[in-house]
Formats: C-alpha cells, structure tokens, sequence
C-alpha cells in the first residue's frame, strides 16, 4: 500500500508539473544497399534527459558520436528532441535490430530491422567470352554467380531478347562448410543458323533489380554443307558435263571425294570435275564428298543423258504344240523409253508393242522367227532387232520331190522332203504290197538323208529315198507313200514315177544324122564345081605344096615354080582314101607323104588354096587339137558357106580336090550316173548305169 501510495504521488507531482516525455518519431525496419548510408530516425518530446541507442540489445553509448562505432554517429538538435542514428558505409554485419531509449524517461522506442543488401556480381560463362559448339550436337553451357551477394540472386538466360527456358539451378557447397557459388545450367542442340549468335546471362536479386548481365558469343563448327550441280543437266550421250561442288564449313575445308555410283573417281580432285556423259549416268549418280575437321557431308545427282536403244534381255526361242499359246519377251533401255514393236522376220506388219509379244492357238504356220525391234533414238543412234524362233510342234508335213522319169527295167528313184518338231519317230514308205523304213527289201533301198536347209520353225528337214533296181511295167502305175510319224501324229505324200521310152530319143538321132548327110552332100557338090572350072590349069607333073607345121621339112614346089615358069600349077591334096577314083586327066597320086595334105576323117574336103594379099599362102588360123608333133589342125568351116568358093583365090593359086565325101556318125553310151544332188555330207550311193540318147555328132578330124 504504501509503494502504491508513493507512485500515485509521484504521478500527480508529474502532472503538476507538465506534459510527460513521448516519442514523436520512432525508427522503422530499413533496407540498405551494401555500402550506402544508413539512418534511423528518433525524436523525442518534452524530454531533456539522456537518450541512447540499441544494437540487438546491446547499447552504443550516450555521446553524439559514439565512441567505439567510427561508422556510426547520432544526429539531430538535442533541444528539440532529434537523435537520429547514421550508419556509413552499411556493411553486412550492420544487419541487425535497432531501438531508440530515453533513459531518464523510462522510453523505448519500437524495434526497427536494419537489412542490408548486397547485389550481385557479374555472373560468370563458363568457356566464355566465345563458346564453341558443334552443330547438331547437344551441348550444355554453365553460368555461375559468385561472391556474398544477399539475398542470394536468380539467374536468367537470355538469346536474342528472348528469356530461354529449362535453366537448372543449384548451389555449390564449399569444403568449409559455407555457401558456394550459384550455377545455372541451360540445354541446347545448336544449328548452323546459331552460328555467331549472343547468349546472355543475367544474374538478378532485390539488391539489383536490373541485374547484371554477362554475354557470351556461340562459334558453331559444323561439317560441310554441300550443294552439288551439273552443267548442262541434260545432255546427249557423249557429250562433256561439268560437275561442281560447293561447300561452307566450320573448320575449313580439308578435302574432296568423288564417286559414280558408289565407287571412287580415280584422280578426281577438288571441287570440279568434268566426264563424258553414257548411258550409265542416267542409273549411277554422281556424288561428292567434303570433309573437315568435324566431320563430312555429301551430295550426290544423276544427269539426265539422252541415248538411244540398249537391247537388256534378248527374246528366247519357244517351242509349243500346235494350239497352245507362245509368248515373248524382251528388253530395250533408252531415254526417252524406246519404242519396241514385234514384227515377223520377213514382213512388216506389226503384230505387237511393248516388251511382250502373245501368240495364241498357234497353228503349223505361225512357226518361224520373230523379231522385237527398236526405233533409234533422238541422235539417231542405238536401237536395232533380236529374233527368237518359233517351232511349232505338230505332225509332220511331207512333200513330194521332182523325180527324174526312169527307163523300163532300168534304175528310178523317188524323193520326199519332211519337216516336222518334234523330230520323226519314223520314215518309210509304202506301195501296194510293201512297206520299207530303212535298208533294202529285194529291188528296193531306203535312204534317209538331212535336208540341206530346213523350214524356220518346223523343225530339221529329212529327205528320204526310195531307190529301185530294175523297174517293172507296173511301177509306172502304182502309187507310191512316202509318210513320217512323231509324237503329235502322221503326215504323208503319193509320189508317182514317170516313165522315159527310146522311141523319141531314136527320132532325134536319125533327124540330125540326116541333117548331117545333107549338109555334107552340099558341101561336096561345091568343092566338085571348083575342081571342074580349075582341072585345065592342073600340070601333068606332081606338085606337092608344104603346109605350115607338117612333119616334112621339104620344099613342095617343082622345079618350074622354083624357076619362074609361066605355067600355073596348083599345089595337090591327096586324101587318105586311094579306093576313091578322080578324073581322067588328073596324075594325082593315092599315097599320102603327110607332108602338109589335109587330112579329113569321114568328111574329106579339097579346098582352093589361094594367096594372101601379100603373096603368101592362105590359111585359117591353126587350131592345135592333139600333143606335139602331130599334124596341125585348121578350121574352114567359115570359108564352106562362100559361093562360089572357087572365085576367092587369084589365077596362080592351085586347087585342092578331094574325093567322094563320106560321114560317120556315132552313138555313145554312158556307163553309169553320179549321185543324188544332196545337201553336203550326204552319203553317196551307187546307181545301176541305163542308157540315155545322145546327140550325133559329125567328128572331122585334120
């Protein structure tokens, strides 16, 4: 009771006295940038006492510049109450809770939270300032935040204005224990277009807003970017084409490869080469290859080369049975594509286009070969034809073959020719009562021969014989089969023998014997009308005349001639027939000396020996017709049709006269025949000789 009595006394003294201290200021929570000046404000009313301030409870002292804290001071009027608190420069471990006290008065003032801040550094990139990459290949890159910034910073990525997204943050924790750098981590897959791009990093707190910003620039290495062109594109075959290659790249560029159509172009260097366009360009392209330090790239393009033609796949020959179908097939390459058509060989209808070709129920006749043809191209060049043959399977077919006519009892032989596919089982033949394959059976022999050229698509050709010895009337009557057997049936011909009699051949002999004898029955009424108008100047005396070649080197003239006579005297020709008689008045002598007579065998004809123009003795021209040293021959029959013969020669000339013509005429015979007119190789076979008519023939032999 009494303190409380003291207190209330106390009370009512104060109020007698005046108004009681209070603040009229009191100091609020402060944020400050690390290294600015703080101040915290504190003013007092109706207050003279002593005023101090607090430090998280400890205090700094009573005097206006506080001694012990060189960064701390108080300011302000003390009369009027003013005891504000300055801190400078802020440092972190000003960071605390600050109170303004009236001591005398019992007074504290509201606590106030001193922050301080400290901005950031400038973050850090790690590889920076230029960071290298390659394209296309996920990279990372780091940012770090150091120093003892507070409150601790965000770190951002930035490209081109643009705040990149998927950063990771983390914190380091150093070997002590404390806080290490902040780090933010970004992700990227660079492409070419990145190349030489700025990415920023910017660290950002309440400290600094703003932030601070670090930039790093991205140096891309990348493989080769390739771009590859022809010149010209299109091009005939045969002609040049230059081929270029262009690259960027990051390194350079160390090195071209060239290839066609996956193997290496030897020698090829750089980024130009240069070929002559085929046909092979169109199907093989060509590609280049560029290399650097990173890695390589290609490019790779195929021209457009013009050709004519190439055949690729040639049709194959097909063998079908009559009525089925048939088909063939074959290739031809070109550009532009070839136009193929199918013709048969031998004709030009076309039968078909395009690589096929479809026969269908073929018959014996469709056999043969068929052609697949192409049109040349554009240039003019390629193209051309391949055939296939068509053998058609069916039954054989047999022709008879001309046989030459046979005499009665004398030799014949009959022919037939078969084609057939497949090949004959059999050939043979057959008459009213008898059949034959092969070999002989009494006056019959079959022979089978190959044909010498078959029929295109019917198969190898046979001929088969059928000789006969010694015929008979009745083989001129019947009828003769010549017939061939395969797998797809029988095929068969009649083949007749013709008959040859002697009678005609007779007629002919005894027509031209008669023409002969006429004809030398002229001849010698011509040369008996020369003797006659010429026998006066004939001399008594024997006057041999020397022909050019006898066998008797002696003169044949007379002492007359040789002595300039006047008397004319011709030279005399005596013949080798002494029965013939001359005229009266002639002394020609029978014995023939061969000293230059002429001599004729059957036809003996005397002849006026005239003088040539020049004085010489007239002759034909000599026709040597026997070994040497026999008697020379001389043609006069182109002198026999002149009339009258005897009027040719001068009057000094002597006459040949000759005796009775006589001919002869002579029928040969031959001994046998050669072999069948066959193909070659076929085996020969001996025929029974028959006699066939010959024409006469008047033989002079000089």
């Amino acid at each position: 009771m009494l303190l409380r009595s003291l207190l209330t006394l106390l009370f009512c003294l104060r109020a007698s006295a005046g108004p009681s201290p209070h603040f009229l200021q009191q100091p609020e929570d402060l944020v400050v940038l690390l290294g600015e000046e703080a101040r915290l404000p504190c003013a007092l009313g109706a207050y003279r006492g002593l005023v101090q301030w607090t430090k998280d409870g400890l205090a700094l002292g009573g005097e206006r510049d506080l001694p012990g804290w060189p960064r701390y001071w108080i300011s302000g009027d003390a009369a009027t109450g003013q005891h504000n608190l300055h801190i400078r420069p802020v440092e972190l471990e000003d960071e605390a809770s600050y109170e303004c006290q009236a001591t005398q008065a019992g007074l504290r003032s509201q606590p106030a939270q001193l922050h301080v801040l400290v901005p950031p550094e400038a973050p850090q990139v790690l590889g920076g300032p230029t960071v290298s990459l390659v394209v296309g290949v996920p990279a990372n890159l780091t940012c770090q935040s150091r120093g003892n910034a507070h409150p601790t910073p965000e770190l951002l990525w930035f490209q081109d204005g643009v705040r990149l997204n998927g950063a990771t943050f983390h914190k380091t924790m150093l070997k002590d224990g404390t806080a290490g750098p902040l780090e933010s981590t970004i992700y990227l897959t660079p492409s070419s277009h990145d190349d030489g791009a700025t990415l920023v990093c910017r660290a950002r707190s309440q400290a600094l807003p703003l932030g601070r910003d670090t930039a790093v620039t991205l140096s891309l290495q990348y493989p080769p970017v390739v771009t590859l062109s022809a010149e010209p594109q299109t091009v005939q075959e045969g002609e040049k084409v230059m081929f270029l290659c262009r690259a960027t790249a990051q390194p350079p560029v160390t090195g071209y490869r060239w290839a066609k159509g996956g193997s290496p172009v030897l020698g090829a260097r750089g980024p130009r080469l240069e070929v002559v366009a085929d046909a092979s360009f169109l199907t093989e392209p060509v590609s280049c290859e560029v290399s650097n330090a990173v890695g390589s790239a290609n490019r790779s393009t195929a021209l457009d080369v013009l050709f004519g033609p190439i055949l690729q796949r040639k049709p194959e020959p097909a063998s079908v049975d009559v009525g089925e179908d048939a088909s063939f097939s074959c290739a031809w390459r070109g550009n532009p594509p070839p136009r193929v058509t199918w013709t048969r060989r031998g004709g030009a209808h076309v039968l078909g286009s395009g690589p096929m070709l479809r026969l269908r129920s073929v018959e014996p006749e469709d056999a043969g070969d068929y052609v697949c043809r192409a049109e040349p191209g554009l240039s003019g060049l390629g193209g051309g034809a391949a055939e296939a043959r068509l053998t058609v399977n069916a039954p054989p077919v047999v022709t008879a073959l001309h046989s030459a006519p046979a005499f009665l009892r004398g030799p014949a032989r009959l022919q037939c020719l078969v084609f057939a596919s497949p090949a004959p089982e059999a050939v043979f033949w057959s008459w009213d009562d008898g059949f034959l394959a092969a070999g002989s059976q009494g006056r019959f022999l079959v022979e089978t021969f190959p044909a010498p050229e078959g029929r295109g698509g019917l198969g190898p050709g046979l001929i088969s014989v059928l000789h006969i010895a010694g015929t008979l009337e009745s083989d001129f009557s019947r009828g003769f089969n010549c017939s061939a057997r395969n797998r797809l049936g029988e095929g068969g011909t009649r083949v007749s023998l013709d008959r040859r009699d002697l009678l005609p051949t007779l007629r002919i002999v005894a027509g031209v014997a008669a023409v002969a004898t006429t004809l030398l029955m002229v001849v010698t009424g011509v040369v008996l009308c020369c003797w006659r108008h010429s026998k006066a100047s004939f001399s008594k005396q024997k006057n041999l005349v020397r022909i050019p070649g006898s066998s008797d080197g002696s003169s044949s003239r007379g002492p007359e001639e040789e002595t300039g006579s006047g008397e004319d005297r011709g030279p005399i020709v005596l013949t080798d027939h002494s029965d013939l008689g001359l005229d009266e008045e002639g002394t020609l002598e029978t014995k023939d000396p061969t000293n230059g007579y002429y001599k004729v065998r059957g036809v003996s004809v005397s002849l006026s020996l005239g003088e040539a123009p020049g004085g010489g003795l007239f002759l034909p021209s000599a026709s040597p017709l026997g070994p040497p040293a026999t008697p020379t021959f001389y043609d006069f029959s182109p002198h026999l049709g002149m009339a009258p013969p005897c009027r040719l020669y001068r009057a000094r000339a002597g006459y040949l006269t000759t005796p009775h013509p006589r001919a002869f005429t002579n029928y040969i015979k031959p001994t046998s025949f050669g072999p069948p007119d066959l193909a070659p190789g076929t085996p020969s076979f001996p025929y029974a000789a028959f006699p066939t008519p010959s024409h006469p023939r008047l033989q002079t032999h000089v």
